[in-house]
């Protein structure tokens, strides 16, 4: 099986499909509103809270969110470009045929968040909590996870090409076609947990090898 091809995603706003419908957003978010084709620009959002909203066809870009409750939020053919997300509130959020380019997310709590058909492409992501979560057809690309907890998650067809993994927990994830063949490196705190139904490379196999060993009670010794 070929490792993983990554999704297009539009590198420009006026590339997206629904560009020439965009509106400029004005004032603050709010809960249970319905942003359709908004186009959020360089603004910064903080401490405001746009719980149970949902987003369709909306575009951000440079945009500052810092402690803004979206739980329960739906993100449907969102794109999101060059924009921060600190200490964000994504807990049980849906996101669905959505992109976030270059981008970073800090302090995110997001366990029971379902994204399906989502490409991460050139974001740093730290101290993100996806535990519990369900991804689908979700693309990793060219991104550093550091501190991201997987913990009783279920992945299936997600795949890390060019991305680095540092502290990524996966204990208690169920893994279907989890393609891992093209990430940098996998740091992987819990070892072998949670690993079933990954692919990796025989590179990457030796590498986690005195974890393996570990696991299974062997001493690895020479001479």
């Amino acid at each position: 099986m070929p490792p993983s091809k990554p999704q297009f995603v539009p590198d420009r706003l006026e590339d997206l499909p629904y560009a020439d419908h965009l509106v400029p957003h004005r004032g603050p978010l709010r809960g249970d509103d319905r942003y359709d084709t908004v186009h959020f620009d360089g603004g910064e959002y903080t401490d405001q809270s746009a719980a149970g909203a949902t987003f369709l066809e909306c575009a951000l870009t440079g945009v500052a969110l810092s402690g803004v409750k979206l739980r329960q939020a739906r993100f449907n053919e969102v794109w999101s470009q060059a924009s921060r997300w600190v200490a964000c509130d994504l807990v049980d959020s849906e996101w669905q045929d959505s992109a976030v380019t270059g981008g970073v997310l800090a302090g995110i709590a997001a366990h029971g968040a379902a994204l399906r058909r989502v490409v991460l492409r050139g974001c740093k992501l730290e101290a993100v909590n996806l535990r519990a979560a369900v991804l689908r057809d979700v693309v990793f690309e060219d991104c550093l996870l550091r501190d991201v907890d997987f913990g009783d998650a279920k992945l299936t067809g997600v795949s890390f090409p060019g991305s680095t993994l540092e502290e990524v927990y996966l204990r208690g994830a169920t893994l279907s076609g989890v393609d891992l063949r093209g990430a940098v490196s996998l740091g992987l705190p819990d070892g072998h947990q949670g690993l079933r139904g990954a692919l990796i490379s025989s590179t990457q196999l030796l590498e986690l090898a005195p974890q393996f060993a570990q696991a299974l009670g062997i001493t690895v010794k020479d001479g």
